[in-house]
Formats: structure tokens, C-alpha cells, sequence
């Protein structure tokens, strides 16, 4: 468990090169990716499903796509919806391939960030949407500071999507996310993942 995708640090890792095409709504995207990462060798199909749901909303703040891996999915969004994306992952030989996957995509409005959650973006940026396909593994504590820093992180109307399989906590996070921003949509259930969407509510000032 020690070299498992998302911890930081993989010394004595061994490397093992690929890289894959995938077509998605009439783009083609190419993939560079290596051992010790999440879904090496194909787009999971979590992201895939999270990607069919999502629907970019009309806030101009940009994206945030939080534990991005090698990149898939902010690099995805931000061809087909020509958003400007924030990337944060923590797994160093992710991180890279992230940045390589950024160029080899020729997307000029990604910024790639190597952070554990939320520490190393910027102080003050607020995002439209915040997507992610949470690192099970990590545990329940990882998954719900996501949640919670998420909630911090989006402006008002902003929206946080999620995708998890019912079997690895779904109901749970669906609970969770409820009782953060008093509201989580089920938006699909598409092969035991669920796509979950919750809206930060405008903040109520007094006079």
C-alpha cells in the first residue's frame, strides 16, 4: 500500500511508460500515463460517467478538479467547455504526467498544481465547479476534507460534483455533502457509480 497512487512520495517506483487515445463527443485526446497511478492504461470509467453528466454552469469563475491524476478530467472540460481549469494532485509521478498531458493536449488554461487537497492553491480563488472522483482508498477522512474544503472553495451558486460507486460509499457521501451544503443531488447512476451534485447557497447577509 505504500506506493498506491495517491500517496506523495513513490520512491523505488519502478517506471513503466504508456499512453492511450480516447474520443469523447468528437474531440481526441491522448493520455501519457506510468505505473504507480490511478486507471494507467484507459479513462476509468468513474471519470467517463462523471464526464457525460457534467454541465458546466454559467458562472464565470473557473474549474477546479480536485485529485486530477494524470489529468483526464479538468483536461477533458476544459476542451469541450473552453473553462479555465485548476488541477490538484498529490502523487508526484501524476503530477507530471499532468503537466505533460496538459501540453500534449495544447490546453493553454490549465494551471497544475502538486498539493495535498487544497494547501497549495492560491489564497482568495473562489471556482464555479469543483469535480472529483475522490481516492477511495485514501479513506473517509481524505474523501470528506475534499467535501469540506470544497464547500469553502466555491462562490455562491457554485457547485460541487462527485462520483462514487454505491458500493464505496455513495449513500454515505451523498449524507455527508446533505448535511455540508443542505443539498446533494443523485444527477445519474450509471453502472453502480453516482454522480453527486450539490450547490453552494447563496450567503444570507443581515442588515
Amino acid at each position: 500500500m505504500s506506493n498506491h497512487y495517491y500517496y506523495e512520495k513513490q520512491e523505488d517506483l519502478h517506471s513503466n511508460p504508456n499512453s492511450f487515445d480516447f474520443y469523447f463527443r468528437n474531440e481526441h485526446f491522448k493520455f501519457h500515463t506510468d505505473d504507480g497511478v490511478f486507471s494507467k492504461g484507459y479513462i476509468d470509467y468513474g471519470s467517463f460517467a462523471l464526464l457525460k453528466a457534467f454541465v458546466p454552469n454559467s458562472l464565470e469563475n473557473p474549474v477546479l478538479d480536485m485529485g486530477a491524476g494524470y489529468g483526464p478530467l479538468g483536461i477533458v472540460i476544459s476542451r469541450l467547455y473552453h473553462k479555465e481549469i485548476y488541477q490538484c494532485e498529490i502523487n508526484e509521478r501524476a503530477y507530471h504526467l499532468m503537466i505533460k498531458n496538459i501540453q500534449e493536449n495544447q490546453c493553454e488554461n490549465i494551471h497544475p498544481f502538486h498539493s495535498n487537497l487544497y494547501e497549495a492553491l492560491p489564497e482568495g480563488i473562489i471556482f464555479s465547479s469543483i469535480v472529483t472522483n475522490p481516492p477511495i482508498r485514501a479513506g473517509k477522512q481524505i474523501i470528506y476534507a475534499i467535501y469540506e474544503g470544497a464547500y469553502d472553495r466555491l462562490s455562491d451558486g457554485g457547485e460541487l460534483w462527485v462520483v462514487i460507486q454505491k458500493k464505496q460509499g455513495a449513500p454515505s457521501s451523498k449524507t455527508f455533502i446533505e448535511n455540508l451544503f443542505g443539498n446533494c443531488s443523485i444527477i445519474a447512476r450509471d453502472k453502480g457509480y453516482y454522480i453527486l451534485k450539490a450547490v453552494k447557497e447563496e450567503t444570507k447577509t443581515t442588515e
